[in-house]
Protein backbone atom coordinates (compact mmCIF):
# COMPACT_ATOMS: atom_id res chain seq x y z
CA UNK A 1 0.00 0.00 0.00
CA UNK A 2 0.99 3.63 -0.56
CA UNK A 3 0.93 4.28 3.45
CA UNK A 4 3.44 1.52 3.66
CA UNK A 5 5.78 2.51 1.17
CA UNK A 6 5.97 6.23 2.29
CA UNK A 7 6.11 5.16 5.99
CA UNK A 8 9.13 2.87 5.34
CA UNK A 9 11.16 5.78 4.30
CA UNK A 10 11.44 7.56 7.27
CA UNK A 11 14.27 6.69 10.19
CA UNK A 12 12.23 6.07 13.36
CA UNK A 13 9.44 3.89 14.26
CA UNK A 14 7.22 7.00 15.47
CA UNK A 15 7.70 8.71 12.10
CA UNK A 16 6.62 5.44 10.40
CA UNK A 17 3.49 5.25 12.70
CA UNK A 18 2.47 8.08 12.06
CA UNK A 19 2.92 8.73 8.32
CA UNK A 20 1.49 5.13 7.93
CA UNK A 21 -2.07 6.16 10.16
CA UNK A 22 -1.49 9.68 8.75
CA UNK A 23 -1.75 8.59 4.94
CA UNK A 24 -4.53 6.03 5.84
CA UNK A 25 -6.52 8.15 7.94
CA UNK A 26 -6.47 11.81 6.83
CA UNK A 27 -8.31 12.47 3.57
CA UNK A 28 -6.10 15.44 2.36
CA UNK A 29 -3.51 13.79 0.62
CA UNK A 30 -5.91 12.26 -2.23
CA UNK A 31 -8.03 15.48 -2.25
CA UNK A 32 -4.44 17.31 -3.19
CA UNK A 33 -3.22 14.95 -5.28
CA UNK A 34 -6.44 14.86 -7.37
CA UNK A 35 -6.81 18.63 -7.32
CA UNK A 36 -3.31 19.39 -8.80
CA UNK A 37 -2.99 16.14 -11.08
CA UNK A 38 -2.25 16.62 -14.44
CA UNK A 39 -0.90 20.42 -13.78
CA UNK A 40 2.60 21.55 -14.53
CA UNK A 41 2.68 24.37 -12.71
CA UNK A 42 5.26 24.19 -9.69
CA UNK A 43 3.90 23.55 -6.35
CA UNK A 44 4.48 25.49 -3.08
CA UNK A 45 3.81 23.76 0.26
CA UNK A 46 4.17 26.01 2.98
CA UNK A 47 4.75 24.59 6.67
CA UNK A 48 5.52 21.58 5.00
CA UNK A 49 6.88 19.85 8.03
CA UNK A 50 8.71 16.51 6.80
CA UNK A 51 7.68 16.47 3.41
CA UNK A 52 5.29 13.82 3.71
CA UNK A 53 2.80 15.59 0.95
CA UNK A 54 5.32 15.92 -1.88
CA UNK A 55 6.30 12.18 -1.46
CA UNK A 56 2.81 10.93 -1.63
CA UNK A 57 2.92 13.05 -4.57
CA UNK A 58 5.90 12.01 -6.05
CA UNK A 59 4.73 8.08 -5.03
CA UNK A 60 1.54 8.82 -7.01
CA UNK A 61 2.60 10.29 -9.87
CA UNK A 62 3.07 13.80 -9.98
CA UNK A 63 6.29 15.79 -11.91
CA UNK A 64 5.63 19.07 -11.74
CA UNK A 65 8.42 20.75 -9.31
CA UNK A 66 7.39 20.56 -5.83
CA UNK A 67 8.76 22.85 -3.27
CA UNK A 68 8.51 23.33 0.89
CA UNK A 69 8.63 25.82 3.30
CA UNK A 70 9.02 24.93 7.01
CA UNK A 71 9.97 27.11 10.76
CA UNK A 72 11.10 23.09 12.40
CA UNK A 73 14.46 23.03 11.23
CA UNK A 74 14.62 19.23 12.84
CA UNK A 75 10.92 18.45 10.32
CA UNK A 76 13.25 20.35 7.47
CA UNK A 77 16.22 18.59 7.87
CA UNK A 78 13.86 15.33 7.79
CA UNK A 79 12.23 16.05 4.40
CA UNK A 80 15.53 16.99 2.78
CA UNK A 81 17.13 13.31 3.89
CA UNK A 82 13.97 11.96 1.83
CA UNK A 83 14.92 13.97 -1.34
CA UNK A 84 12.27 16.60 -0.63
CA UNK A 85 13.06 20.13 -2.36
CA UNK A 86 12.66 22.48 1.35
CA UNK A 87 13.49 25.61 2.53
CA UNK A 88 13.90 26.27 6.48
CA UNK A 89 11.63 29.96 6.97
CA UNK A 90 8.98 31.91 8.03
CA UNK A 91 6.04 30.75 6.30
CA UNK A 92 4.93 34.62 6.66
CA UNK A 93 8.07 35.34 4.48
CA UNK A 94 6.74 32.90 1.31
CA UNK A 95 8.00 34.06 -1.66
CA UNK A 96 5.64 35.51 -4.35
CA UNK A 97 4.91 32.32 -6.43
CA UNK A 98 3.05 31.89 -10.00
CA UNK A 99 2.08 28.74 -9.53
CA UNK A 100 -0.09 26.30 -6.90
CA UNK A 101 0.10 27.43 -3.01
CA UNK A 102 -0.43 24.87 -0.43
CA UNK A 103 -1.86 26.59 2.98
CA UNK A 104 -2.58 23.26 4.65
CA UNK A 105 -3.35 23.38 8.34
CA UNK A 106 -1.39 26.31 8.68
CA UNK A 107 -3.60 29.49 9.24
CA UNK A 108 -4.70 28.72 13.07
CA UNK A 109 -1.13 29.17 14.37
CA UNK A 110 -1.43 33.25 13.47
CA UNK A 111 -3.40 35.75 14.53
CA UNK A 112 -5.92 37.69 12.79
CA UNK A 113 -3.54 40.29 10.65
CA UNK A 114 -0.96 37.46 9.97
CA UNK A 115 -3.95 35.48 8.61
CA UNK A 116 -4.84 38.14 6.66
CA UNK A 117 -1.42 38.85 5.11
CA UNK A 118 -0.85 35.32 4.33
CA UNK A 119 -4.28 34.73 2.44
CA UNK A 120 -3.19 37.92 -0.15
CA UNK A 121 0.01 36.77 -0.51
CA UNK A 122 -1.23 33.54 -1.47
CA UNK A 123 -3.84 35.41 -4.27
CA UNK A 124 -1.53 37.95 -5.07
CA UNK A 125 0.75 35.41 -7.68
CA UNK A 126 -0.90 32.36 -7.36
CA UNK A 127 -2.68 30.30 -9.78
CA UNK A 128 -4.71 28.27 -7.99
CA UNK A 129 -4.87 28.14 -4.20
CA UNK A 130 -5.09 25.19 -1.43
CA UNK A 131 -6.24 25.48 2.06
CA UNK A 132 -6.79 23.01 4.56
CA UNK A 133 -8.21 24.40 7.53
CA UNK A 134 -10.79 23.69 10.52
CA UNK A 135 -12.96 26.77 10.44
CA UNK A 136 -14.08 28.20 13.71
CA UNK A 137 -18.16 27.73 14.61
CA UNK A 138 -20.03 25.70 17.26
CA UNK A 139 -20.03 22.37 16.37
CA UNK A 140 -18.37 19.64 18.06
CA UNK A 141 -15.85 18.91 15.50
CA UNK A 142 -14.11 22.28 16.10
CA UNK A 143 -13.76 21.48 19.66
CA UNK A 144 -12.53 18.62 19.26
CA UNK A 145 -10.14 19.93 16.75
CA UNK A 146 -9.09 22.91 19.40
CA UNK A 147 -8.12 19.76 22.34
CA UNK A 148 -6.36 17.81 19.69
CA UNK A 149 -4.23 21.04 18.52
CA UNK A 150 -3.55 21.73 22.07
CA UNK A 151 -2.28 18.67 23.03
CA UNK A 152 0.19 18.52 20.20
CA UNK A 153 1.09 22.21 21.09
CA UNK A 154 1.64 20.85 24.86
CA UNK A 155 3.92 17.35 23.85
CA UNK A 156 6.24 19.75 21.45
CA UNK A 157 4.85 18.05 18.36
CA UNK A 158 3.54 21.40 16.93
CA UNK A 159 5.57 24.71 17.24
CA UNK A 160 3.15 27.42 17.52
CA UNK A 161 2.17 30.67 19.16
CA UNK A 162 -1.44 30.36 19.28
CA UNK A 163 -4.55 28.97 18.29
CA UNK A 164 -6.69 31.33 15.71
CA UNK A 165 -9.19 29.51 13.96
CA UNK A 166 -10.66 31.59 10.81
CA UNK A 167 -14.00 31.54 10.24
CA UNK A 168 -14.86 30.45 6.63
CA UNK A 169 -15.71 34.19 5.49
CA UNK A 170 -11.45 34.75 6.45
CA UNK A 171 -10.19 32.23 4.05
CA UNK A 172 -12.80 33.44 0.86
CA UNK A 173 -12.45 36.96 1.05
CA UNK A 174 -9.04 37.65 -0.57
CA UNK A 175 -10.37 35.16 -3.47
CA UNK A 176 -12.48 36.78 -5.39
CA UNK A 177 -10.91 37.00 -8.71
CA UNK A 178 -10.64 33.03 -7.83
CA UNK A 179 -13.21 30.35 -8.87
CA UNK A 180 -14.27 28.45 -5.31
CA UNK A 181 -14.62 25.05 -4.30
CA UNK A 182 -15.37 24.59 -0.58
CA UNK A 183 -15.62 21.07 0.47
CA UNK A 184 -15.97 19.07 4.18
CA UNK A 185 -12.54 17.04 4.57
CA UNK A 186 -13.02 15.11 7.57
CA UNK A 187 -12.51 11.57 5.94
CA UNK A 188 -11.97 9.49 9.26
CA UNK A 189 -11.39 12.16 11.94
CA UNK A 190 -13.60 13.57 14.27
CA UNK A 191 -11.77 17.37 13.28
CA UNK A 192 -13.38 20.23 11.67
CA UNK A 193 -11.87 20.32 8.70
CA UNK A 194 -12.58 21.77 4.85
CA UNK A 195 -11.04 21.80 2.12
CA UNK A 196 -10.57 25.33 0.10
CA UNK A 197 -9.78 24.87 -3.57
CA UNK A 198 -9.64 28.79 -5.60
CA UNK A 199 -8.35 28.76 -8.82
CA UNK A 200 -7.64 32.15 -10.70
CA UNK A 201 -9.91 33.05 -13.54
CA UNK A 202 -8.35 33.72 -16.55
CA UNK A 203 -9.73 36.06 -19.55
CA UNK A 204 -11.13 33.97 -22.42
Amino acid sequence: MIADRIAAKFPTRFQQHYVRTKVKTDPLYDAVYQRVQGRDEPLLDVGCGMGLLALYLRERGHSAPIRGLDHDAQKVATARALGVECDLGDAREFPPWPGAVLLLDLLHYFDDATQAALLARAAEHASMVIIREAVRDDSWRYRATYMQESFARAIGWLKAERLNFPQRETIVAPFSAFEHEIVPLMGRTPFNNYLFVFRRVTAG
